[in-house]
């Protein structure tokens, strides 16, 4: 049985994947706006996965017979100055995450909750990769900053982001 205080930051979780998918769709809109049609798309993958986390943590609280508790989305950001801009603020979105997966684990320990420790590990590697992606794209358009065909070539490569379900959800898909 998952402590009052994990059941409580699970579903904290839960709803701050949620904001976290609304934030990635608003950034996906605000590229497709500008012209950035792939960075529009890697945002967008990055807005599906964020709702795969949230699920994970909801089939989560189900299997452990914990209610789920879904609160309003609060408003996010709408528009950024430059594709720069998107990805810096990713890499500081995700780092803020990665404290939140980090607190969920310390309570989880510190219940002794083995279960959820476990279902937690995926989420810890998760967030190593997110934190790496955002840097990698911080890098790329950096690189290109001053270079039109280099962001135009950006913007395609980009858009060949495909969405691959999380893992802990296409193994329950069966």
């Amino acid at each position: 049985m998952l402590s009052e205080r994990l059941h409580a930051a699970i579903n904290e979780q839960i709803n701050a994947e949620l904001w976290s998918a609304y934030l990635y769709l608003s950034m996906s809109m605000d590229a497709e706006a500008k012209g950035y049609k792939g960075v529009a798309n890697w945002f967008y993958v990055q807005w599906l996965e964020e709702q795969d986390h949230a699920r994970i943590l909801a089939n989560y609280l189900n299997s452990r017979d914990a209610k789920v508790e879904l609160k309003p989305i609060a408003e996010v950001q709408t528009e950024w100055e430059s594709v720069q801009d998107m990805f810096r603020h990713t890499l500081k979105h995700e780092k803020v995450v990665t404290g939140l997966i980090n607190n969920l684990a310390a309570i989880a320990h510190e219940d002794r909750d083995f279960a959820s420790s476990n279902m937690l590990v995926w989420f810890i590697d998760e967030q190593i990769e997110e934190e790496e992606n955002a840097r990698d794209m911080i890098f790329a358009s950096e690189a290109v900053e001053s270079d039109k065909y280099g962001m135009y070539q950006l913007d395609k490569e980009l858009a060949t982001r495909v969405y691959t379900q999380a893992s802990p959800l296409a193994s329950s898909a069966e």
